[in-house]
């Protein structure tokens, strides 16, 4: 039994610095990624704080038609594009 455990406790330590190399290498290919990641992941935040404070975004949205009325049809459509690509990404 205890050759048993020896053999496990080998195996499990074998795997756990093959799984150690592994992350190691992932990190460095990931490296030149992280800035982008970064800025999606911000992306993805803004985008959450909107859903969770739709009142404000509505606010926003009439400011800003006060104050630029001749962009707001390029704000809105991009907006209402936005809107869709993450009720798609929802349901998907």
């Amino acid at each position: 039994m205890n050759d048993k455990l020896a053999q496990l406790a080998g195996r499990r330590n074998q795997l756990v610095t093959q799984a150690a190399a592994q992350r190691t290498t992932l990190g460095q290919n990931l490296e030149p990624w992280r800035a982008r990641l970064a800025l999606v992941d911000h992306g993805v935040a803004v985008f959450r704080y909107g859903r969770r404070h739709p009142a404000l975004m509505m606010s926003a949205a009439l400011l800003l038609a006060a104050l630029r009325p001749r962009r707001v049809g390029k704000w809105l459509q991009l907006g209402w594009v936005v809107w869709q690509l993450g009720r798609g990404l929802r349901k998907g």
